[in-house]
């Protein structure tokens, strides 16, 4: 088996690296550590690629721009043909598109098309998974009826509980340039399944997370709200009182979803993927959940204006998946994402 992966220096992408490396014949990652440049020196994976190389064996690590077709023509013509082709690379952030809707849809829209095309061109019968996000859906999620309770906002209605599925629609809603960008390279990995009968798959996250992550404040909820934490600094809450809701899935399961995917494939399917019911939390109870752990009380200032596009309560319906991957769960609980990275930040904060 041979897996390429894009983003491999990222939080997704590093622990497919981890997770491959012991199952797989051989690893192919490519990074140009783009989070450097959108988000300075707190977005540099370099330390998590110098990690995957010390930790590895069978994986091999390439500079590459995903929107360098020529580049990965070449480097598919004499690495591949691949079995397995995971692309998580992306520009992950609503206000940096705003700013660089270019940069944006060249990376998400096009840099897709190009992974794509190339798999079409020299691994025709590869299973290819690319990271999407609950972005697509825009902000129409905020349309299901909600309740506010102390700590968090709460679906209201009881056919909700489970949250949002697949037949949410993705468009008549406000997405962000970032979600805009994503439908784009959502919808063509869809019709390079249907179209042209290649075994691809989308993955819409919900809040992807984990210990290796590079939280900003920009992108990378969980893991920037612990560092924060941590460090004694001062955390922004931008609108909804800081009770708006996500579901967070660790890096580990969302490895294991895409294995199971690899052993079963099928052609054009979409499913959302994060933590579920069990593993949601409001910025309000993560503070609370962070303090308990650490005994660090949580500094933070509140801004009344939300993110435009923001979801004030997200939770992934897992039943899609689930019916058609019974042998997947969630295997992380919320209180194993906390753990995690409270202890990668302690090593990575004060060594």
């Amino acid at each position: 088996m041979k897996v390429f992966i894009t983003g491999s220096s990222g939080l997704i992408g590093s622990e497919l690296v981890t997770y491959f490396d012991r199952r797989a014949a051989r690893v192919i990652g490519v990074d140009n550590n783009m989070r450097a440049d959108f988000f300075g020196a707190e977005g540099d994976t370099t330390w998590n690629l110098e990690r995957l190389r010390q930790s590895t064996t069978r994986f091999s690590h390439h500079p590459l721009d995903v929107r360098n077709r020529d580049g990965l023509a070449d480097l598919f013509k004499r690495e591949g043909p691949f079995d397995l082709i995971v692309h998580c690379a992306a520009q992950p952030s609503h206000d940096l598109a705003a700013r660089r809707p270019f940069d944006d849809f060249d990376v998400n829209a096009t840099g897709t098309l190009n992974v794509l095309e190339t798999t079409r061109q020299h691994s025709p019968e590869a299973v290819v998974v690319f990271m999407s996000t609950n972005k697509v859906y825009g902000d129409a999620p905020n349309e299901l009826p909600l309740k506010e309770l102390e700590r968090r906002w709460e679906y209201a209605r009881p056919e909700d509980y489970r949250g949002v599925a697949e037949t949410m629609r993705i468009d008549r809603s406000k997405h962000s340039i970032f979600g805009a960008s994503k439908v784009a390279a959502d919808v063509v990995t869809q019709e390079y399944g249907r179209y042209f009968g290649l075994k691809t798959h989308c993955l819409r996250g919900g809040c992807l997370t984990g210990p290796n992550h590079s939280g900003v404040e920009l992108h990378g909820f969980l893991s920037y709200l612990v560092k924060t934490q941590l460090s004694g600094k001062t955390y922004r809450i931008y609108g909804y009182k800081g009770k708006q809701v996500r579901d967070n899935i660790h890096s580990f399961d969302v490895a294991r979803a895409i294995e199971e995917i690899y052993a079963n494939p099928r052609c054009g399917e979409v499913y959302n993927m994060g933590g579920g019911r069990e593993n949601s939390c409001s910025i309000l109870e993560a503070f609370d959940r962070v303090e308990e752990l650490t005994g660090k009380k949580m500094h933070y200032e509140y801004l009344d204006q939300p993110r435009a596009g923001d979801h004030v309560c997200y939770i992934s319906d897992l039943a899609r998946f689930q019916q058609h991957y019974p042998k997947w769960s969630v295997t992380k609980s919320l209180e194993d994402v906390f753990r995690d990275m409270i202890a990668a930040w302690n090593v990575r904060l004060h060594g």
